[in-house]
């Protein structure tokens, strides 16, 4: 992660809060809380590194978890703060810090664990398996992981409705194929790394953890943005139905490799 990465998230703070509460992004966070919900403890210290403005942290706390939150960038570590006081919650800590160094922090203290932003942004191998190595040292034995990843199979897809203008570059389009994908500002939203599903296994692997389960947050609705954004505004009721579909299938095969945002639930078992 670079101050590109940084300067980017806070400038967007309030726009990345409202992310998840928009109808097609609505997906992923119902997708994560049935992880969650699923794979946690039932109560338990939880941390959420790259937890930026705090939705899961909120959400976590709600659960009657006690969490602590890392994000790189100060303005969504002020953000966080903010929307704690005025939500009467309290975390254990909400500190500003970097993914691929958790010193403050140490080993073996949290009973689960999020990391749903840092894996997007790290381009570099050798800083990805750094992060994760940091995930494994402050989780303690056997403690389940979600850990988030940008699927470029799944952006090969999406891509169709939302940048098909970009197809007639073959061989950058042809790069969504490969393993891992690094893309700068000029062709993301910000410096980005894109993780085939095989490339991200293999990297929680090499960095200490074993794979439970993986999904694809959007589900069967992946690449269905403006259709999903119709559907929520002509028929509410029925985009719920949806919403619910979705997360209740995000794991099953047919859905959880072919999706933008691919999660994948491993616990720590070391090296």
């Amino acid at each position: 992660m670079s101050e590109v990465v940084q300067k980017y998230y806070d400038g967007c703070v309030e726009r990345e809060w409202e992310r998840l509460a928009r109808p097609y992004r609505r997906f992923e966070l119902a997708s994560t809380l049935r992880l969650i919900d699923e794979h946690f403890p039932p109560a338990g210290r939880i941390v959420d590194v790259g937890g930026g403005p705090g939705r899961y942290t909120i959400e976590l706390l709600r659960r009657g978890y006690r969490v602590t939150l890392v994000d790189l960038s100060s303005g969504n570590v002020a953000y966080v703060r903010a929307k704690l006081a005025e939500s009467g919650l309290s975390a254990d800590a909400v500190l500003q810090g970097d993914a691929r160094n958790l010193s403050p922090i140490p080993d073996g203290e949290f009973d689960a664990a999020l990391m749903l932003g840092p894996m997007y942004h790290i381009v570099e191998e050798a800083d990805r398996r750094a992060a994760l190595l940091e995930l494994r040292r402050v989780l303690k034995p056997g403690a389940p992981a979600i850990v988030g990843f940008l699927n470029p199979w799944g952006i090969l897809r999406s891509g169709l409705t939302e940048f098909p203008e970009q197809y007639s570059d073959e061989p950058a389009i042809r790069k969504l194929l490969t393993t891992c994908v690094q893309v700068g500002e000029q062709r993301a939203f910000t410096e980005a790394a894109f993780l085939t599903p095989p490339q991200a296994i293999a990297d929680l692997r090499a960095a200490g953890f074993a794979v439970d389960t993986r999904a694809g947050v959007e589900g069967f609705a992946a690449g269905m943005l403006d259709a999903v954004e119709r559907i929520a505004a002509e028929d509410p009721e029925a985009y719920e139905v949806i919403l619910r579909l979705v997360a209740e299938t995000c794991d099953l095969p047919a859905f959880r490799d072919s999706t933008e945002h691919l999660h994948i639930v491993a616990r720590a078992i070391g090296l």
